[in-house]
């Protein structure tokens, strides 16, 4: 006797059949701020309109000025954020889009619960964990924030004094240190072609 297959579990086979550029998947790239995200989705997401497939970057600057704005740093307000940023991403995903979300997202369950979300859906959800040292990303310091925590003007700083939960097992861990954006961009490229998503 053969099994039911459940709705979620059709949508997806369906999604898995499809050609590259019509599936739709959320790429969330996670890590300390100035680990290079940011920097990385952009990279790929103009490789893959060049390609021919529909993507959205969800930056988390962007999302906070405009879809959280009025949210703090506080653990709940970091997780409201979180799934907002997550339910936008799935709604797009499940419409064929590739959407990178180069978000920090710091803490283990709130990530946990975007997955779910796009379980339930059927939608694909691939966490990618931007390994940048903290100590090189103190370095970069894109925006200045590490340094003014050092200087005392800053505090809540994720991975310094607000706690960063990295990723245990990720679909992929990219290794930024040492190597161009061009590189990291071609790894997570062809880990997305493995996916059969470019």
């Amino acid at each position: 006797m053969t099994a039911h297959t459940p709705v979620a579990d059709r949508a997806a086979e369906a999604a898995r059949a499809a050609a590259p550029c019509e599936r739709g998947a959320t790429v969330w790239l996670t890590g300390l701020p100035s680990a290079g995200k940011t920097t990385l989705a952009f990279a790929l997401a103009e490789r893959l309109r060049h390609e021919g497939h529909k993507v959205e970057v969800l930056d988390g600057d962007e999302i906070r000025e405009f879809l959280s704005k009025g949210l703090g740093f506080s653990r709940e307000d970091r997780h409201t954020n979180v799934t907002r940023i997550g339910f936008v991403a799935e709604k797009l995903a499940a419409n064929g889009v590739k959407v990178l979300a180069p978000v920090i997202a710091p803490f283990a369950d709130s990530r946990a619960a975007v997955r779910e979300r796009h379980a339930a859906a059927g939608t694909e959800f691939l966490e990618i964990h931007v390994a940048t040292p903290v100590e090189l990303c103190a370095e970069r310091d894109v925006k200045g924030l590490y340094a003014k925590q050092a200087a005392g003007e800053l505090s809540g700083l994720t991975g310094v004094d607000d706690p960063y939960e990295a990723p245990t097992t990720p679909e992929l861990r990219i290794q930024t240190q040492g190597r161009a954006v061009a590189e990291s961009a071609a790894e997570l490229h062809a880990f997305l072609t493995e996916r059969g998503l470019a």
